[in-house]
């Protein structure tokens, strides 16, 4: 399955890999929603995700794809190779990860490969990931909160009210609130309870 808003992107890849033997294009998304849809709907052995939808990121959709067809391999194929684009698509379960300026071989080799359960990234991705895991403290919880929200995010876990953080931190509680209703968003949790839970079993709330 092929899930890129760029119908030029969706159209090559469609065309390449038609073209080789044993892979068939079962279906195409151009959101977040519809890639949810579809891939429940038709359990595609490999998705190629794209991470800029324009709705749900691609993080979030690999994240719900896996829980409702874990059976599926992720291959990420995007523009992005910063370090945090890399660790949310592996901690999200993506088993490969490509730039969109991967040869054609390469990306027929990575669609083969994550198939048969191998984890491929291409050679600037892969030289990124042996660097982050040769410094695993660079491995953080929530890579897709700034530094300031992942500290917000951590009191929180410990209990502390917004009026407690705002005076930890040296912010406004205005500031914190805004803060927090930015983790919210990123996190996609409905209020703070969720948050807590899911910052306190990713290791946060011991700054208390």
């Amino acid at each position: 399955m092929l899930v890129d808003d760029h119908p030029v992107v969706r159209g090559g890849l469609r065309a390449l890999l038609s073209s080789v033997g044993g892979i068939h294009v079962v279906a195409e998304a151009t959101t977040g929603a519809e890639a949810l849809r579809e891939a429940v709907t038709h359990r595609p052995d490999v998705i190629l995700m794209d991470l800029q939808l324009p709705d749900l990121n691609g993080i979030a959709v690999t994240r719900q794809v896996l829980k409702s067809a874990p059976g599926t391999a992720v291959l990420v194929l995007t523009m992005f190779e910063d370090d945090e684009s890399v660790v949310a698509a592996m901690r999200a379960g993506a088993r490969g990860y490509l730039l969109k300026g991967a040869s054609q071989d390469d990306i027929v080799r990575a669609v083969h490969g994550v198939a048969r359960g191998a984890a491929i990234f291409g050679q600037n991705i892969a030289h990124r990931v042996i660097g982050l895991l040769a410094e695993p403290q660079r491995l953080e919880a929530f890579p897709e909160l700034t530094t300031r929200e992942r500290e917000v995010l951590d009191l929180i876990a410990a209990g502390l009210g917004n009026a407690s953080i705002a005076q930890r931190l040296h912010l406004s509680p205005k500031t914190v609130s805004n803060h927090i209703s930015a983790i919210f968003v990123k996190l996609r949790v409905a209020d703070r309870a969720e948050a807590v839970a899911r910052a306190r079993a990713a290791g946060l709330g011991r700054a208390g």
